[in-house]
């Protein structure tokens, strides 16, 4: 166990002091929010406008201003957990370049305590890193207007993260294995970045593609967390905007904001709830837990 620990510190600290690895883990981030300040918020404000059909009266510009900025941060923290742990990741690959797994693998550690040490490192840098950035989402967010967030809903955001970090670290792993050299783990981190934006909604919003695009998209764990930390980010702000219209409308503007803006998954056709999300999330993450074993005692021989 000695083994585990002292091999998962020194993964983390490899990510963690090099500086420019942990900027470029969050360059995703970076874009999602400087496309978001020059012109992605007009067009998401436009986008709830246009869905007001007279209640532009009963609704508070600032409950929208809020429910814009939660998109955003759900945008921001879904491509994190992207891209973090894919960064983290490619200590394997830079360790198998390097020579320096033959040696790993010829301590007495076993080789599941190795293979569960990248693991947890990457789940870890994750999870603290993207937790730094809801945090201080939740704190810039209620400065500007109340979030109407309980200590529960609070909370689950924090368990989406972790489920999301544990999922995607998971699943990049499985690819990360595949990979030789670190030049081609580079050019898809590349791939990674451009894509992911789209993928998860962060750019348009899901529900202004195709069906099929949608399910395609929604086939990643990244969609099904982001759409997850939407909804519990921005519950308090639709239920207050919902009891300030007075059923009036009959809860439609809410649905089509949540519809508009892809508040729950979309898989050929079906709406996936919360509860729903959550354990494709988790079976996801289970499988390629299961294929990332097999993958490295396939590929890493002990000497």
């Amino acid at each position: 166990m000695k083994g585990f620990i002292g091999f998962t510190k020194r993964n983390l600290l490899i990510y963690f002091k090099d500086t420019l690895a942990v900027v470029f883990s969050l360059l995703t981030s970076i874009i999602v929010l400087v496309l978001y300040l020059l012109f992605l918020k007009g067009t998401f404000v436009s986008a709830f406008e246009g869905t007001m059909n007279g209640l532009e009266n009963i609704i508070s510009a600032t409950d929208i201003d809020t429910m814009v900025n939660g998109i955003l941060l759900s945008g921001i923290l879904g491509s994190a957990m992207i891209t973090i742990p894919y960064t983290c990741l490619q200590t394997i690959v830079k360790d198998r370049e390097a020579g320096v797994d033959s040696d790993i693998c010829a301590t007495p550690v076993k080789r599941w305590q190795i293979i569960l040490s990248y693991f947890t490192a990457s789940c870890i840098s994750a999870f603290l890193m993207t937790s730094v950035i809801l945090t201080i989402g939740l704190v810039t967010l209620s400065s500007m207007g109340d979030l109407y967030l309980t200590v529960p809903s609070v909370l689950s955001a924090y368990g989406i993260v972790l489920l999301g970090s544990v999922s995607s670290t998971a699943l990049f792993m499985v690819i990360v294995l595949l990979f030789k050299s670190s030049s081609t783990c580079t050019a898809f981190f590349g791939i990674l970045c451009a894509a992911s934006g789209f993928v998860i909604g962060a750019y348009i919003p899901l529900s202004q593609f195709s069906s099929g695009v949608q399910t395609f998209c929604n086939l990643f764990p990244a969609c099904h967390i982001t759409s997850l930390i939407r909804n519990v980010l921005l519950s308090g702000v639709a239920d207050n905007i919902n009891t300030s219209i007075a059923g009036l409308d009959n809860g439609i503007f809410i649905s089509a904001v949540k519809e508009t803006f892809s508040f729950n998954a979309q898989t050929f056709g079906n709406t996936c709830t919360g509860n729903v999300s959550v354990i494709y999330v988790a079976a996801a993450a289970l499988l390629c837990i299961a294929a990332m074993t097999v993958i490295y005692n396939k590929t890493y021989k002990k000497n």
